[in-house]
């Protein structure tokens, strides 16, 4: 019975960490059920960079309020800066994932090349304009804008790679389509020939030929 409860958790183990299935501890619920909802490989691209965007809303807001001595606002920069590297590292991962698995991402992929840049430019914003907490969160906002520039390279890397893989699959798919209708009027021109033969031997009284018709 102790073998058979440890072999249990272990499993239960092995499923919690399941990529795509865990709650990390820097998603909200709310965020959780956004990413099991979002199963196609551009959606889920797209979900990940709405969660780095709002982790930099907050970074915006928060940074340029007064000092609070009841509130600690650099720790809670610092956490928004550590939940969007997270993010992003998770953002890498699936791309990486679907990418090994040839899934078709190409349009989330366009499109995190069209977002990025933007979010990329406002962390250099924030880097390039000091506020009262910036010593808190300093290190952690040089390790996101890393983190991301790395992200927008692998995506870069992996669109490339994959309209060039996937449009030779779709070329692939076209010419078999074609090869398969050439074959299809072959064989309606072959049968349409046999009919008029069988019915040209019948007309000459051929023996045997009106049990083929």
């Amino acid at each position: 019975m102790r073998t058979l409860m440890i072999s249990i958790l272990l499993l239960v183990g092995i499923v919690g960490v399941t990529p795509g299935t865990q709650k990390g501890d820097y998603l909200s619920d709310d965020e959780a059920d956004q990413l099991r909802e979002a199963q196609d490989p551009s959606q889920r691209i797209q979900t990940y960079l709405s969660f780095t965007q709002v982790r930099l809303d907050r970074i915006e807001n928060f940074r340029n309020k007064p000092p609070d001595p009841d509130y600690d606002v650099g720790d809670y920069l610092n956490k928004q800066l550590d939940q969007y590297i997270r993010i992003t590292d998770e953002l890498k991962n699936s791309i990486q994932d679907h990418y090994d698995r040839h899934n078709d991402m190409r349009s989330g992929l366009k499109k995190f090349l069209e977002i990025g840049p933007k979010q990329l430019e406002q962390l250099r914003r924030i880097q390039q304009t000091p506020d009262p907490y910036t010593a808190d969160y300093r290190k952690s906002l040089g390790d996101a804008v890393d983190d991301f520039n790395d992200a927008l390279d692998g995506a870069t890397k992996a669109l490339s790679g994959q309209s060039k893989l996937l449009g030779e699959l779709k070329r692939e798919e076209k010419a078999d389509a074609l090869a398969a209708q050439e074959r299809e009027k072959e064989e309606k021109k072959r049968a349409k020939e046999e009919k008029k033969l069988r019915k040209k031997e019948h007309r000459k009284g051929v023996p045997g030929a009106q049990d083929e018709d």
